[in-house]
């Protein structure tokens, strides 16, 4: 930790995360009843990156997908869409 800042470093909360760049999702070994909070690139309903939350992780048989909340800009407003997405297009908070 460096002075003048509060908190751990990012690669403190980095190596904290379980998310490594070489290795693929895990599956959680139990279901985490908190959710994790992650960003959603490009999601079908509007492209960008949207906050999310991380509800779970499957093994699909194109590879891991995790289903996230997650709200876009519409027309009329934000909506909220919940979905399974490619973790490709996940990334943690």
């Amino acid at each position: 930790m460096h002075q003048g800042r509060s908190g751990r470093s990012l690669g403190e909360r980095a190596a904290d995360s379980g998310v490594r760049p070489d290795q693929p999702p895990q599956a959680p070994a139990r279901p985490d009843p908190e959710g994790r909070h992650c960003w959603v690139h490009d999601p079908p309903e509007g492209p960008g990156t949207w906050p999310g939350l991380l509800i779970e992780w499957r093994r699909a048989e194109t590879g891991w997908q995790g289903r996230v909340a997650y709200t876009v800009a519409g027309a009329h407003g934000s909506a909220l869409v919940e979905a399974w997405l490619p973790a490709g297009r996940l990334e943690p908070r």
